[in-house]
């Protein structure tokens, strides 16, 4: 199983980016959904996550600016994020909970990073 996050780059204050992961590889089902961002020491904060039948959370830092979504048939998670703010400027990373056979349990997989970084 793999994740492959693409749609980092850079933006001015106030503007906006797509983020998207999509899932591929030996895929039974996926639950959970989300992004992450790098914050000090290695850890991982959530920034957004989404189930499958799209109840969503979002952290407190985002909430009315980013939008979480999801293609089920495309095993692809997306993160829109608009009004962005200097203190966006991070590496994210988006998760997934799949299963890769019917007799299995469900992992966390992680992508790599992809970088935002806002700035004029």
């Amino acid at each position: 199983v793999q994740l492959q996050a693409s749609g980092g780059g850079l933006v001015q204050p106030g503007g906006s980016l797509r983020l998207s992961c999509a899932a591929s590889g030996r895929i039974v089902s996926i639950a959970r959904m989300g992004w992450y961002l790098q914050a000090p020491g290695n850890q991982r904060e959530l920034v957004a996550d989404i189930s499958r039948d799209g109840h969503t959370i979002y952290a407190d830092s985002v909430k009315g600016r980013f939008t979480i979504s999801r293609d089920n048939a495309k095993n692809t998670v997306y993160l829109q994020m608009n009004a962005l703010k200097p203190e966006d400027t991070d590496v994210y990373y988006c998760a997934a909970d799949i299963r890769s056979n019917y007799y299995g349990s469900y992992q966390y997989y992680w992508g790599q990073g992809t970088e935002l970084t806002v700035s004029s």
